[in-house]
């Protein structure tokens, strides 16, 4: 009996040894949402995707698309999780990304799908821009508070005014390009010039520039409201102010990168991205989400922001990004932080 019990025993583990353990994938996925957020992402699609390995490449807007474009004729990325759609349109115009209908995708406001069926790319959310304002030390230097971007062009404001690079930051471009279509080409550029005379200098983030801000090291901030709100929230003497105007935004968004060797994979990355659960977390750092009846209030979040939302041309600012960047390098580019 005890020899049976033995080779049993002998029998099963060989068995096991045997058996045929499930590879792990690992996904490379380019990403330039916040460096804080990434972990949580990751360990949420783990959760039902434990076989799946996320190996991120995380930096600002323009980076990644300038990386992604780069390696064109050599992809080295098998999918893109939160880049502003703006950069995913010019993937997309480059046959540069596997168009992919994610199950459940039709549960999502329709303005954060891609028109195409199937869609090249599906959102997450939006950021919306606006002016961190910080009251203590807009006093001490004699400021008054701005109510329209063409007052941040006031002489008194010279040098206490930061705003984002566009060549690096999804942010900064979308002001640019919500400049362009409030104020025209012409118009755009002159109010840049005036603007620059005012700039301190220009990051290479689009959070920078509020976190300055609401750190007292400059009294305003060109950035974005969510930022803006989670600094109030913790603390800071900040004022989150909404241009007349109108104000730009962007939308981060998914997709496959056409030939990757891991498509399955990059498939069941875009099913979770789209799903109620992932927009959730979205929702943790972002106002507006792309699954309806989602998003919560944000305590701060300033009022009217949602209305003062442009009727943002996406095709303007993908068609345009290369020229716009040139020409705004081109003037401005001296002010710009080292890198």
């Amino acid at each position: 009996m005890k020899y049976t019990r033995t080779f049993l025993a002998s029998l099963a583990a060989s068995v096991l040894l045997a058996a045929p353990v499930a590879a792990e994938t690992e996904l490379t996925v380019y990403t330039a949402v916040e460096a804080e957020d990434l972990k949580r992402y990751a360990e949420k699609f783990n959760e039902s995707n434990p076989d799946i390995k996320i190996n991120w490449v995380r930096d600002s807007t323009g980076i990644i698309t300038a990386k992604l474009l780069a390696e064109r004729d050599n992809p080295q990325a098998d999918a893109i999780w939160g880049l502003a759609a703006t950069s995913l349109l010019l993937l997309k115009s480059e046959g540069m990304l596997e168009p992919y209908a994610p199950v459940g995708v039709d549960k999502l406001d329709k303005k954060f799908v891609d028109g195409d069926n199937p869609p090249a790319w599906v959102g997450m959310d939006a950021w919306v821009a606006s002016v961190c304002y910080n009251t203590v030390e807009a006093e001490k230097a004699g400021l008054k508070p701005p109510t329209s971007w063409k007052d941040l062009t006031d002489p008194m404001y010279a040098g206490h005014v930061i705003m984002p690079n566009p060549n690096s930051s999804g942010t900064g471009f979308l002001d640019v390009s919500s400049w362009l279509q409030m104020f025209g080409e012409e118009g755009g550029w002159e109010y840049m010039d005036a603007l620059h005379e005012n700039i301190a200098r220009y990051t290479h983030s689009g959070s920078k520039p509020c976190k300055l801000a609401a750190a007292g090291e400059i009294p305003i901030g060109v950035s974005f409201a969510f930022r803006g709100a989670k600094s109030k929230a913790a603390g800071a003497p900040l004022e989150i102010i909404v241009p007349s105007e109108g104000v730009g935004w962007d939308m981060e968004a998914s997709a496959i990168v056409a030939g990757t060797a891991n498509a399955e994979a990059a498939q069941k990355l875009l099913d979770f991205s789209v799903t109620k659960e992932a927009n959730e977390m979205y929702n943790t750092g972002y106002a507006v989400v792309a699954y309806p009846g989602v998003a919560k209030p944000v305590e701060h979040f300033p009022e009217g922001l949602l209305d003062a939302m442009i009727d943002n041309d996406f095709e303007f600012a993908a068609n345009n990004r290369a020229a716009i960047l040139k020409e705004w390098q081109s003037r401005y580019d001296g002010k710009s932080e080292a890198k």
